[in-house]
């Protein structure tokens, strides 16, 4: 059988033109080069060296071999370099997955802190709901997911990051505005709602409970930006992340509503495989988002280091 010592030997004995050539630079006696040669030619079933008084020259079997070797340690090298690069943070690549909202509004946000600090690493940023996002993470689809519920799969693991308030938003026109509200308040407003299966949905519901509206009208739309556009229109109301309903309250496209009691916060937690082995850019990103208190600023944050 066919091994790498034995090609090395092979390509050091051609380009010395020698077997004591070859024995000197890879530090073996020459009795050892002559027998790695001959359990070679054995195992290819040819000759592939010349042993002639002007030295040693590969016979054309020989050179077909060499120059096969000489490929065989390119590919090997950069092999090495590949799997090198996932020792630091010279490459490599880093997958997440969010829910809609965090998937949306945050994880881009912290992959730019990541991106300063690992430029070279390529970054992919999936988005889905709750119960997609455990899917990917158990198929090891993705390294890490940033999601509101803890995970129903048992294989997968959560830590706790920080939380986030929910608003309940209004067309900045609505009679709504400006005044404190109680729930009473609210009984005869229609509610946007986002589709069933996601975190938000069930953070709505149980804010619906809450208030004592459960009978309230509602409307199930579909993602974030669309309760956000529909409110703006005057359609209704919705209960959203403060993070992703801020800037629309910034321009005036929104309106935050004053409730007493106010909405629930949630956690945002980090998720992945109890048993994945993260790589030297997951654990960076995994430090980088411990070091978020709350949520992060659109302004650029220093990123911690691997350790």
């Amino acid at each position: 059988m066919l091994n790498l010592t034995q090609l090395e030997i092979l390509v050091k004995v051609v380009e010395s033109g020698g077997f004591s050539g070859a024995a000197k630079s890879l530090y073996m006696s020459q009795p050892a080069v002559s027998n790695h040669i001959r359990n070679l030619e054995s195992s290819c079933g040819v000759q592939l060296v010349h042993r002639t008084s002007q030295g040693a020259q590969a016979t054309p079997a020989g050179e077909v071999v060499v120059e096969h070797a000489r490929r065989i340690f390119e590919i090997v090298d950069s092999l090495q370099r590949a799997v090198s690069d996932y020792r630091g943070l010279g490459g490599g690549r880093l997958v997440l997955a969010g829910t809609t909202t965090l998937g949306t509004y945050l994880l881009p946000r912290l992959v730019a802190d990541f991106a300063a600090r690992a430029p070279k690493v390529a970054c992919q940023i999936r988005v889905g709901n709750e119960d997609v996002v455990e899917s990917w993470l158990i198929r090891g689809e993705v390294a890490l997911g940033l999601c509101i519920d803890p995970p129903r799969e048992e294989k997968l693991l959560s830590e706790a990051m920080f939380e986030e308030a929910m608003v309940l938003v209004a067309a900045p026109g609505s009679p709504l505005v400006g005044r404190p509200l109680v729930a009473a308040d609210l009984a005869d407003q229609r509610f946007l709602m986002r589709e069933m299966g996601s975190a938000t949905r069930r953070l709505q519901e149980s804010a619906l409970r809450s208030w004592g509206l459960e009978g309230v009208e509602q409307w199930d739309l579909w993602g974030p930006d669309t309760l956000k556009e529909s409110a703006h229109q005057g359609l209704g109301v919705a209960l959203l992340s403060e993070h992703a309903t801020s800037r629309e309250i910034g321009f005036g496209m929104l309106a935050e509503l004053t409730v007493d009691p106010p909405p629930p916060t949630r956690t945002v937690s980090l998720v992945r495989r109890a048993d994945r082995v993260l790589t030297p850019p997951e654990e960076v990103f995994v430090a980088l988002v411990r070091a978020v208190a709350e949520w992060p600023a659109d302004r650029r944050r220093s990123v911690p280091d691997a350790g």
